[in-house]
């Protein structure tokens, strides 16, 4: 045999600088006595060593697109990748993956229904079964379950296969319930992290860029290895650009109460009006249909939890129900205000002329009116002033006359005001949120000599002020004298708002206020609901939340007198206002019908528990039974004797 040390000893290492030496040279063995080994039957004469070529490296030197950058970025994504299992592969799960996949992670899934069509499409493996799952010791276990079977779920996980320093992580609307949960069911050697992003497949289907992730290291290990897989979990979105908020569950749950949950629940009752986008839709009106697309996407189980397993969300639904039950005695007080004018005006009138006589109960009205203008006259010198400016504003002729008084107040304006004064080819135009009723007063008082059209801009001095730019500019021609200069003069007045680029549209008085009540006056009505909540912004707001807040801005600067007249005189708001009253009370069932099912079946199941462990003990064995009871044979006997 050869030995090692005799072949060190005589051979000498090759020398660098000696070209004799080639890489294709051998050094035989039998050359040299001394190194000739002994032979056998099995062994070989001759055994060729073969000189290893020495190559030299310079990492300086130049290298072909930047070499040690390209070896910094392989190198940094061999480090920060994950192995990633998703337990939940649904419409989540599914959303989330796509993304983890995008990163470069490597993903596996799990799922009670078979999503292995839609795991192959997104580059995941899918398991249909846990065991298998476990098995591959993903790094991250990311539980996308549904709220209500999270508990279920996570019993049922084979934890004895995964790796002891495993990490899980939940994205649960509810934050307290899952942390407790993850405590209290996994052993202590897993790392727990307690998330939720603050969007979902609809509200982010664009970009994750600005949206908040919220997130609780609830329990993470003080090694350098668990600490650096957290942060690169936690990195996958920030590097989507997610605002990145750490927060106590507690404290997350406690906003969460007063935004998403109220965000959730105002989506769900606009859904079950079934609101349908119009020709003048208002930028209220817009937010709200976005409100319901963003909400509509989410199963009921999803709402039932935020509901059920967040302490601060039964307070939030009382006060949301207070609000609205507010808003409504409002306006009911304030009709039963008028029609109780109405009704004593009538009986006092009545009774004047009973006692009076016509012409006595003429006279009265006529000082009353006289006492009532006097009155007036008396408490303020300021108040006669605007009669006097009507007048020499007359008597200026304009072309056009705008009415931008308030709906209430608008019948007594247009009497007041000295028509004689005018051109008879005067132009009347009013800017109502509604439009028959002024239409009407319009026809009634106003001689046929003057030109009547009615509009309505579906903006204000708020969903306004950055532009007009493609609003909506709603008007009917409804008198307007066949003179070219009067045709003229009205298109020239329309011009107005088309040159500022209002989208204008064509539309009868009654068509206007049928799509005004179920848009308009439904945005105001939530809007002043919402008002009466005192909503504020939080740091983690959801697109959602958003817009229930622009939405409370653009409705709260109008004064409840606009509000009360689009109740008032919009023929179709009184449906519409009882079809948002029986859309609440059937949310409020659903879901106090739902709670009522888990307690009764938590009820009856103990009852019936207690029942059968109080009859047990009282049954006999079955050897018992057999040998003390007799059989019917027995019986039978006995019977015959």
């Amino acid at each position: 045999m050869l030995s090692l040390s005799s072949l060190h000893h005589h051979c000498s290492p090759p020398q660098l600088n000696n070209p004799s030496l080639s890489s294709s040279s051998s050094l035989s063995l039998s050359s040299s006595p001394s190194l000739k080994p002994t032979t056998t039957a099995t062994t070989p004469k001759t055994l060729y060593l073969r000189r290893k070529t020495l190559r030299i490296r310079a990492l300086d030197a130049a290298q072909p697109y930047d070499y040690e950058t390209k070896l910094a970025i392989t190198h940094f994504h061999t480090t920060h990748h994950l192995k990633i299992g998703i337990i939940g592969f649904g419409n989540y799960g599914q959303f989330l993956a796509k993304t983890l996949v995008s990163q470069g992670h490597t993903v596996l899934a799990h799922s009670r229904s078979d999503h292995s069509h839609a795991a192959r499409s997104l580059g995941v493996s899918f398991f249909s079964d846990p065991n298998d799952l476990c098995e591959e010791h993903p790094e991250v276990i990311l539980l996308c379950t549904s709220i209500i079977s999270t508990e279920r779920v996570l019993a049922s996980l084979p934890l004895q296969r995964l790796k002891r320093n495993t990490l899980f992580v939940d994205v649960l609307s509810v934050k307290e319930f899952p942390k407790n949960l993850l405590l209290d069911l996994l052993p202590p050697y897993f790392d727990v992290i307690c998330c939720h992003p603050m969007f979902g497949p609809q509200s982010a289907k664009q970009t994750w860029d600005g949206l908040f992730f919220v997130y609780e290291k609830a329990r993470i290990a003080n090694e350098d290895s668990r600490i650096s897989r957290c942060d690169k979990f936690l990195n996958v979105f920030a590097r989507e650009g997610c605002e990145m908020v750490e927060m106590s569950c507690a404290e997350h749950d406690k906003y969460a109460a007063g935004s998403q949950f109220i965000t959730h629940t105002v989506g769900r009752v606009l859904e079950m009006l079934n609101l349908k986008s119009t020709p003048i839709n208002t930028k209220g009106y817009e937010t709200l249909l976005n409100l319901v697309e963003i909400t509509a996407e989410d199963s009921f189980d999803l709402y039932y939890g935020l509901f059920m397993y967040n302490k601060s969300a039964m307070e939030m639904l009382e006060r949301l129900d207070l609000a609205f039950e507010a808003l409504r005695n409002e306006l009911f007080g304030r009709l039963h205000g008028v029609v109780r004018n109405q009704l004593f005006d009538k009986v006092q009138k009545a009774k004047n002329s009973l006692f009076n006589g016509n012409g006595a109960g003429h006279n009265w009205t006529q000082n009353g009116a006289a006492l009532q203008a006097t009155s007036l006259a008396t408490k303020s010198q300021d108040v006669t002033q605007p009669y006097e400016y009507k007048d020499d504003l007359c008597e200026e002729h304009p072309e056009v006359i705008l009415l931008c008084t308030s709906i209430l107040s608008t019948e007594q304006v247009l009497k007041s005001l000295p028509l004689q004064r005018l051109r008879r080819s005067t132009l009347f135009v009013d800017v109502l949120s509604v439009k028959e009723f002024p239409r009407s007063l319009f026809l009634q008082y106003l001689p046929p000599y003057f030109d009547v059209l009615c509009t309505h801009p579906m903006f204000g001095p708020e969903s306004g002020k950055n532009g007009w730019n493609g609003l909506p500019f709603v008007y009917d021609k409804v008198r307007v004298g066949s003179d070219e200069s009067r045709v003229s003069r009205c298109d020239r007045f329309l011009d107005i708002f088309a040159r500022e680029g209002c989208r204008m549209v064509e539309m009868s008085c009654a068509e206007h206020d049928w799509h005004a009540a179920g848009s308009q006056f439904i945005t105001h009505t939530m809007g002043r609901v919402l008002e009466k909540l005192g909503l504020e912004s939080t740091p983690i707001n959801t697109r959602g939340y958003e817009t229930l807040l622009n939405l409370v801005e653009n409705t709260a600067g109008d004064s409840f007198d606009l509000y009360y007249g689009l109740f008032m005189y919009n023929a179709n708001a009184m449906e519409q206002l009882e079809r948002l009253d029986h859309s609440f009370e059937s949310l409020k069932k659903q879901l106090f019908g739902r709670l009522h099912g888990v307690l009764r079946k938590q009820l009856f199941g103990t009852a019936e528990k207690f029942q059968v462990s109080r009859e047990k003990p009282m049954l006999p064995k079955l050897s018992q039974s057999s040998a003390a009871l007799p059989s019917s044979s027995d019986t039978l006997h006995v019977q015959n004797n």
